[in-house]
Formats: structure tokens, sequence, C-alpha cells
């Protein structure tokens, strides 16, 4: 009981020194100072008054959705005495393989840096600043050529490093229980098994209304999608965070959905909101980042090529050039496994006090990154609004999808409970496949790490992010995954091949994209 009033204390105190730094904490101290002019406001009571100004005024309620956003991304508490790397990542082996996944990728870029004789940063000459910034609305129709440029990796380089961990306690260990999975993930970690996805996901259960089956043209609204429509309506009149996150975890209208999931992630526009995606777009004008040659020709790869998805191009480049430009997604390394990367002055190396990160937000983009904000392109259209929804989907969810790490919605524990519920429920389906060399997970591992965006057609990609948000978990990503192959099992069992398992359970042969 102690320990618990300690945790709760704890994390009581951080969020509101958090909440100290921010916009919001500065308008509500300007708001506590105008209210004293009020005649209602008496000094015999003026905490109860000033309270009561708040709750009426509305800004108690911006005050618990911002405490709530805090809440939502907070990491576990731990012990008090525990290091700061405990609350990155509490098992010393998945720190240990996240730090040498971390130089292999530092190495790949250092290499081609040297190859192309290209710095990491530096100074655009002026000309070439004013042509940037002619043409930020349609850096789509620019076709540098990017030839010479690779990937730094992709997923399937990222799989091999997966299959390969491994817990050193267990490797002269006869962990019987654990040495019956056939997969390819090979540490023990626990995942839900299914009664316990049952109750997590309790509103996705077959007696719950869903939008996306039951919205069907086969459907009378009055049955489901009236009466929905109206208490999301009503959710957004409120504006309580909470009630929007309970609401969206049986789907979002497509109305509601860009000021629903704007609500739960606590974005609001701002004017120094704008003004903070203007310095930001400033430091791209004026400097030219290797990483940014990387975003060009992942948008080239993937996004441009998508029917979808091409032609948000223009919007990708603002969007994730702006992004490795922002140093306040470096909070997020306070409770991601990863650290940011570090680059040294040229001459300085090895001296910290010349070291800055880099890129400057401390992510370096892989084959497929912007495959993270192009769904987000159907639902927000003014930028600075789009990169904070964005910058925010990144720093609560996807960056779990390509670090190594023990959290339940981590790309490891995502790909352990994928095997697990196809070897256990499957397991016919599981053996056939592991027998002729078609791993599930070698075929499904892409739509997880991208969190199925490209795979799926975006109506449905979008009805699959509102359970995202909904649940705050990843962990259905890998319940849809076990799901789809669930779905072709019969034809699957008469392939022979990997690439036959892939042809009959690609999404575009399932008429699903």
């Amino acid at each position: 009981m102690l320990q618990e009033e300690s945790d709760l204390s704890l994390i009581i105190a951080q969020i509101v020194q958090k909440l100290k730094g921010s916009n919001l904490y500065a308008q509500l101290e300007r708001q506590a100072w105008a209210s004293l002019q009020r005649p209602e406001i008496k000094l015999e009571s003026l905490k109860e008054d000033i309270k009561e100004f708040f709750k009426i005024s509305g800004w108690e309620k911006k005050l618990q959705n911002a405490v709530y956003s805090e809440l939502s991304v907070f990491p576990l508490p731990s012990h008090p005495a525990a290091p700061p790397e405990h609350l990155k990542e509490p098992l010393v082996y998945m720190r240990k393989a996240q730090g040498s996944w971390e130089k292999r990728i530092l190495k790949s870029l250092n290499s081609m840096c040297t190859e192309l004789s290209i710095p990491l940063a530096r100074k655009r000459p002026v000309g070439e600043q004013k042509e940037l910034l002619n043409k930020w609305n349609e850096m789509g129709t620019d076709e540098p050529d990017l030839s010479l440029f690779r990937p730094v990796y992709a997923p399937k380089d990222f799989l091999e490093v997966l299959i390969n961990l491994r817990n050193p306690n267990y490797e002269n260990g006869d962990s019987l229980s654990f040495r019956t999975h056939l997969g390819l993930i090979q540490v023990p970690l626990k995942v839900k098994d299914i009664p316990e996805l049952k109750e997590f996901f309790v509103e996705l259960g077959l007696t719950t209304g869903q939008l996306g089956i039951d919205d069907s043209t086969q459907v009378p609204p009055e049955l489901f999608e009236n009466e929905h429509v109206r208490i999301g309506q009503k959710v957004l009149t409120e504006q309580d965070s909470a009630a929007a996150q309970q609401y969206i975890r049986q789907g979002s209208p497509t109305a509601l959905r860009a000021e629903l999931w704007a609500l739960i992630l606590n974005i609001s526009s701002h004017p120094e909101d704008i003004l903070y995606y203007e310095q930001l777009k400033t430091n791209v004008i004026q400097h030219d980042l290797l990483v940014d040659s990387l975003i060009y020709k992942d948008v080239k790869l993937t996004a441009s090529n998508d029917d979808y998805y091409f032609v948000f191009e223009d919007y990708l480049y603002q969007v994730l050039l702006c992004f490795s430009r922002d140093t306040s997604v470096l909070s997020h390394f306070a409770y991601n496994s990863a650290s940011p990367p570090k680059s040294y002055i040229r001459g300085k190396l090895g001296l910290e006090e010349y070291a800055v990160f880099y890129p400057p937000n401390g992510v370096i983009p892989f084959h497929g990154f912007s495959m993270y904000v192009a769904p987000l392109c159907f639902l927000y259209h003014e930028p600075s609004k789009l990169y904070q929804i964005f910058r925010e989907m990144y720093v609560r969810f996807f960056f779990r999808l390509h670090s190594i790490s023990s959290h339940p919605s981590g790309i490891v524990s995502l790909c352990l409970l994928f095997e697990t519920l196809l070897q256990t429920y499957l397991p016919q389906l599981f053996y056939h496949l592991r027998e002729i060399g078609a791993q599930p997970l070698r075929i499904s591992f892409k739509w997880m790490v991208r969190a199925f965006s490209g795979y799926l057609a975006t109506d449905q990609l979008l009805l699959l992010w509102d359970r995202i948000l909904g649940y705050n978990s990843l962990e259905i990503l890998a319940v849809l995954a076990a799901a789809v192959f669930a779905f072709r099992a019969v034809n699957l069992m008469e392939v022979t091949s990997l690439a036959a398992a892939e042809v009959r359970i690609s999404f575009a042969e399932m008429g699903w994209k």
C-alpha cells in the first residue's frame, strides 16, 4: 500500500513538473490572474472560487486532457533506486542488443557518408535556400539523383537481428515450456493468451457493434451507426480525451475521425504550434542533412508508388524533413530502449563537449518510414496540424516498431504474440509453413513494422489505427496478422514454398488493397 502511494506521488510530481514547462501552464496562470478581477472571486474562498471558474470556463477539462495524455505515454513506475536505463528497458540483454543494432545503423550511415564524400550536415548557399523555399509546396516535382543512396536498413534486416536475440540466462538451461516454441523469436517474454486478449479487447467482441462491419450497406443504420455517430458528436462537444479513447474502440465515423484523434492525442492548433512548425521549416531551408536524401529516397520507393498515397508526396517531404530537425522528439528517449545517435564536430571525435545528436531528432529513417505519415494525410490537410499528429503518434506508438525492447507493444513482443497465437490455435498450418521454409513471421513482419500501412486499404487501415489509439496498444497488430493467416489457412495448406505463400496471402490477392 505504501509502495503504491509512493509510486503515485512520484508520477504526480513528474507530470506536474512536465506540465510546468508547457504552454497550457502559462495559459492557466494567465487565466487565474485574470479571474481575480471577477466579482464572484472572493478572497476568503480564493482557491475554491478559482477552481470553480476553471471548471465553468472549460480550463479544467483542458488540464484533465493534458494529464490524461501524459499518463498515456508515462512509463510504468519502477523502484526509486533503479537507474535511468531501467526506465528505458529493464532487461540488460535487450539493452545490449539495441546498442549493437544502433552501432550497425551508424556504421552503415557513416560508410555511406565516406563512399559518397557527403557531409552529415551543411549550410545551404543563399541561392539554394531561395530555390527550396520557392518550391516548398511542390517538392514532389523535384527529381534529385538518388541512385547512389540506399536505405540504411530495411525491415528484413531488422528481423534477422530479432531472430538472433537470446536471453543468456536461458542458454544453458532447459526451460522446457519455452523450448517448445517453434517460431523464429526465441526469447522468453510474457505475452497475452486468447482469454487475456478477449478480456483486454472486450469491446471487439461479437456482441458489440463495430464501425467497418455494422455500418455496411446490408445493415440498417438505425441499428447501430446513427446512435454511434450521435455519441461521437457528444464526445467531441464534451472535449473529453478519456471518453474519446473509449469511444473509438468501436471505430470512428469518417467525418469525426480527425477531431477525435486530435482530442485523444491532446493536439490543438495554437498560434505558437504553427510558429514552431515554421521554425522547423526554416531549419530545413537553411541546412541540408544527409538524412534528407534518405527521406527523399524512401518516399520515392514507397509512398510515391502507392495508389493511395502518391498524391501526398509533397506533404510527406514537408512533414518528414521538419521531423528530422525537431529536438523535442528527443524527450521520448527517456522511455525508449533506443538512444539518439551522436556525431562530433570535425576533428573533435570522442570529445563529449563537441558532440551533437544526429539527426537532431535522434531518429534515423529506414525503408518504409514515410508510410507512418502517409495515411494521416487523408485526415489532416493543414501541414502544422498534420505534423503535430504524426509526431505524437510516433512518440507514443511507432517508435516501438523499430526498437528492441521487452515492452508489450514492442516489436519483439508483437512477433512472439503472433507466433504464439498461430502455433497454439493453428498448429497444423504453423508446422506446414515451417516445414516448407515459409516461417509465418517472415511474411507478417513487414506488415507489423509498418502498422499495416501500405498493405491494407486506407479506410480499413484507419479503422485499425482507431483501435491502436483506443486501446493505447499495438498488440492489435499481432492479433490481426494472426487473423489474416487464419482467414487464408485452407489456401496456405496447399502451398509448397515461401514465394507461393506470399502470393496466397497478399492483400491484393485477397481484395483488401
